[in-house]
């Protein structure tokens, strides 16, 4: 195999599907864009990728360019985000990480910022406490660096000043409205004073500030709704990891209630 065929490159594992009697199809993230790639005998239990290519894994590989899929010749671990592994809760919300950025990432093209953010966002997932809070904040950064950030501080309508009162959010204008304006768009939701307070900070702070934020369920509730609503309005698709976590969590409160 001549050497222009290989290359090195880092990469976390956001999808895998079985392929054949041994074989794993893998969608990668790498900062140089999104890659398919096939793994080779991943599912003998001699395999020498076997515990360094699983699902969320950051690894370094080796790879041959292939007429339809690439192929992993070399597998390194670097990071395998062990709180992860084992948490139903923390794998559904790496999960979610991991649709997102699938859908938001694109192939050959620069992703090392898109890149980094996974890097931090499973770390956070298999070691944070609060993990909705870390979600919104992966979310926030997700939207700014895909183009969709959205407009908190002015009115996305008649561009004055967002005032500290009940105003309203539009997926479709991408941010708020200030309370005229938003009374005259049927599609748009109100937001509270502290929810609009909360989805500034996170846009606006770095980790070390977002670590002290406490939040109460009911705001909580409230800027997931919002968020994963204009997510959702964005992709013009629905989140299947989202779905799952729902019922995740209603099962956990009836297991609770017993």
């Amino acid at each position: 195999m001549r050497r222009e065929h290989l290359y090195r490159t880092e990469a976390i594992v956001l999808r895998e599907r079985d392929y054949g009697e041994a074989d794993r199809i893998l969608t990668l993230l790498t900062r140089g864009g999104k890659v398919s790639a096939i793994a080779k005998g991943i599912r003998r239990a001699t395999s020498r990728k076997v515990g360094h290519l699983g699902l969320f894994y950051r690894a370094q590989l080796l790879v041959a360019r292939g007429r339809n899929l690439d192929i992993i010749t070399q597998a390194e671990s670097l990071e395998e985000y062990e709180g992860i592994r084992g948490d139903l809760p923390r794998f559904t919300y790496a999960c979610l990480a991991a649709e997102l950025m699938d859908r938001f990432a694109q192939e050959k093209e620069d992703s090392t910022d898109l890149y980094t953010l996974m890097v931090q966002g499973l770390r956070w997932f298999a070691t944070e406490e609060d993990l909705r809070l870390w979600m919104r904040y992966f979310e926030l950064r997700l939207l700014s660096l895909g183009g969709y950030r959205p407009e908190l501080f002015s009115c996305v309508g008649c561009q004055e000043a967002i005032r500290p009162q009940v105003n309203f959010f539009s997926a479709e204008h991408g941010g708020l409205l200030c309370d005229k304006c938003g009374a005259q768009n049927t599609q748009a939701v109100a937001v509270s004073v502290n929810a609009q307070k909360v989805l500034r900070y996170l846009l606006t702070h770095e980790v070390a500030k977002v670590r002290s934020l406490h939040l109460q369920d009911a705001t909580h509730a409230e800027v997931e709704s919002l968020l994963q609503g204009y997510i959702e309005y964005t992709l013009e698709r629905e989140l299947k990891s989202v779905t799952f976590l729902r019922r995740l969590r209603r099962e956990l409160r009836a297991a609770e209630g017993e």
